[in-house]
């Protein structure tokens, strides 16, 4: 086709527009989609020097933002969302991405838009090249203009054929020439050009909310026979991905089609219509001549559209907001539709409808949940009857979790949901435990986890995230020893620890192991904030170490010291990415791969693992991130960011006055009593055992024992 130059880029020298109405100006993500601009309000227009007026689309607000801006001799930028928009429909989020037009609007033919002059910029190998990367992103991240909805779980014959219906009234309808009788037109040609094929009618997401009406209500019967609606909610790239060809009227979907390389039949005059890529039924207006996929590709998805990373808030490019939309399809897709809770508390509720988002969570009491036949989710190792229906799903901190204490209620950035046992119960395998010792981490990850590693211990990032002061490794010849304490009701302990399960006793094997050493006590930080009762006889702890260190964070006393002994604490994880001798006296996740001194036999860990591969299953593949700031699935790097920025904002923050303090010191005790009812309550219904390391064994057995498990 021929090319045309560049459009003229005024919108370049722009750098104050103004709003007008109150619906553009509460668009919470239009700062960041219109970098670089100054926006205000159209009541401040002149006196700040307004050079433009917003308008969204075809609306009727957009042409009383028109009329205005005619008034103050001001020129016209149409705005309407972008292709890939977000991951809920427009009534629940703000838009990702944004087009700006200053000649029209891509869905109306009647007249020029910016998208098409884009269209027609030459085709470099540079363009091109791009646009196959994207037409591959797009199809791997099974993305599409909204992405809330599940996939299809349905299949097609060969030769089966998709029909796209939209909301009724559309103005991109009316925009591509058409009306509401171009639909019973396709419909009818689907029928007509393929008199063998099964046909699939999609509905949109809008009319199966019940926001709005369709332009199918009523089938004939000769109609009803070989078509079926597709009612539920479905993501369109699953249909995309198995329909033999794909009728639409103005629909996106027409374009996302060409996307799957599907042949495209149109009904009215879309934006990707008119240019010899899809069978049209209307005449092409004149400015569009043929032109080739890549480049209405490159136009559409790269040239035209702006971005904004849901993350950082920042512009952003399309490759890195269709690598995040498919993070939030994959961990979408990963459970069943619906599922049963039983056991959480109500702030752990509103949590877990985040980190399992895209499947609907029901609460239930545990008679109901043991008839229930899809999988039931538990928190930690709440005890359930093995003969139960349905597969268990257990729920547990991540290892990158939060700045503060879980036991203070403070929200979690990770969690680890487990569909074989826990990472801390060592009787049974867990899916990390399985990963490690079947699973094949690629080299990308590995860079990936050796970068977060280097990245954690330059930022001194642990769990929790908590301590103040600083510490000072002793000014002696003797090697340092430090011995974490743990909570001695925790279920690790009762799971992971077969001989020594206290910290008295940890403390004096340690001495008796190492005479000459200065050992370093840090008790666990729940029970130095008075939220966990210590251990039995923890009190004189200081008798069987030269030093109790309970203030500065572990980070402190890990850069510092030789050797670190643990029952089964994560502080024993984070001393190896530190590169700190570990030596582990019970069967924590992180022991048994060749990593660490393990003190209790391990057969069932027989691989030896690298400390990549190690943090690559530990911290990648085995949790979920759902970020604070967007309430979506995130990376662990994009935890990381957020953890370094949620710390900062807490050092930063005020010391609280005496009337905070005081409030703490009550909401700690009562969570303190409520945790211990907690505790009694699952530990009368608990069949879980100690564990004990038997000669001949693949580990752990239980014990007589019943111990009480954290809630």
């Amino acid at each position: 086709m021929p090319t045309a130059p560049a459009p003229e880029d005024r919108l370049s020298r722009l750098s104050c527009v103004a709003w007008h109405g109150r619906g553009v100006g509460r668009i919470a993500t239009l700062p960041a989609l219109l970098d670089g601009w100054r926006l205000v309000p159209a009541a401040r227009a002149r006196a700040e020097g307004a050079q433009a007026v917003l308008a969204w689309g075809r609306k009727p607000s957009a042409r009383r933002a028109e009329a205005w801006a005619a008034r103050l001799g001001l020129p016209v930028l149409w705005l309407e969302d972008g292709f890939l928009r977000s991951v809920g429909l427009g009534a629940d989020e703000p838009p990702l991405s944004v087009v700006l037009d200053d000649q029209g609007i891509y869905y109306d033919a009647h007249g020029p838009s910016r998208l098409e002059a884009l269209v027609r910029l030459p085709l470099t190998e540079a363009r091109r090249s791009r646009a196959d990367d994207l037409c591959r992103a797009w199809r791997g991240a099974h993305a599409s203009k909204y992405n809330q909805s599940r996939e299809w779980t349905g299949t097609m014959a060969a030769g089966d054929v998709l029909v796209v219906d939209q909301t009724a009234g559309d103005a991109s309808i009316a925009g591509a020439m058409a009306d509401t009788r171009s639909f019973q037109r396709m419909l009818e040609a689907a029928l007509d050009e393929h008199p063998s094929a099964r046909i699939w009618l999609k509905v949109h997401p809008d009319v199966v909310a019940g926001r709005k009406r369709g332009h199918f209500d009523r089938l004939t019967p000769g109609q009803q026979a070989r078509v079926t609606v597709l009612g539920e909610p479905v993501h369109p790239a699953g249909l995309l991905a198995q329909a033999t060809a794909v009728y639409v009227v103005s629909s996106q979907m027409g374009f996302e089609a060409l996307l799957w390389g599907r042949p495209v039949r149109c009904f009215g005059m879309p934006f990707y219509a008119g240019w010899g890529l899809t069978r049209d039924e209307l005449v092409a207006p004149a400015r569009r001549l043929a032109a080739e996929l890549p480049a209405l590709v490159h136009a559409a998805l790269a040239d035209y559209p702006r971005y904004a990373d849901p993350e950082t808030g920042e512009p952003t490019s399309p490759e890195r907001l269709l690598d995040w939309i498919g993070l939030q399809r994959r961990q979408r897709e990963r459970f069943p539709a619906e599922l049963m809770a039983v056991g959480f508390s109500g702030w752990k509720r509103a949590s877990l409808q985040r980190f399992m988002a895209g499947s609907r969570i029901r609460s239930g009491a545990p008679a109901e949940a043991r008839r229930f036949a899809r999988p039931v989710v538990l928190w930690g190792r709440q005890a359930w009857p093995e003969a139960a229906s349905g597969r268990v799903l257990r729920v547990e901190d991540g290892f990158l979790r939060s700045v503060g204490l879980g036991a203070d209620l403070v929200q979690p950035l990770s969690w680890a949901i487990d569909g074989r046992g826990l990472h801390y119960d060592a009787r049974r395998p867990s899916d990390l435990e399985h990963l490690l010792a079947e699973g094949h981490l690629d080299e990308g990850l590995l860079q990936r986890a050796r970068a977060l590693r280097e990245r954690l211990v330059a930022s001194d990032l642990t769990k929790y995230n908590v301590g103040q002061g600083d510490w000072r490794r002793p000014a002696t010849d003797r090697p340092v020893v430090l011995v974490v304490g743990q909570v001695e009701s925790d279920a690790s302990l009762a799971l992971g620890a077969p001989g020594l399960h206290t910290n008295l006793g940890l403390l004096q094997a340690v001495r008796r192991e190492r005479p000459e050493a200065w050992i370093v006590y840090r008790p666990h930080p729940d029970v130095s904030a008075r939220l966990r009762a210590p251990g039995q006889d923890e009190d004189t702890a200081s008798r069987w170490c030269d030093e109790v260190v309970a203030a500065p964070p572990i980070t402190a006393l890990l850069a510092q010291v030789d050797e670190v002994h643990v029952l089964t604490s994560l502080a024993g994880f984070e001393a190896l990415l530190r590169g700190v001798r570990v030596v582990c006296w019970g069967v924590p996740f992180y022991a048994g791969w060749g990593l660490t001194v393990d003190r209790v036999p391990t057969p069932r860990r027989g691989r030896l693992r690298s400390l990549d591969e190690l943090v690559a299953a530990a911290l990648f593949c085995y949790p979920t991130y759902v970020s604070r700031r967007t309430g979506h699935f995130t990376s662990p790097e994009g935890a990381l960011a957020e953890l370094l920025g949620w710390r900062e904002q807490a050092a930063m923050a005020p010391a609280p006055g005496p009337w905070a303090r005081g409030w703490q010191t009550l909401r700690r005790a009562v969570l303190r009593e409520w945790v211990a009812w907690r505790r009694r309550r699952v530990a009368n219904e608990c069949e879980i055992s100690r564990f004990e390391s038997k000669p001949g064994s693949d580990g752990l057995q239980a014990g007589d024992g019943k111990p009480p498990v954290d809630p």
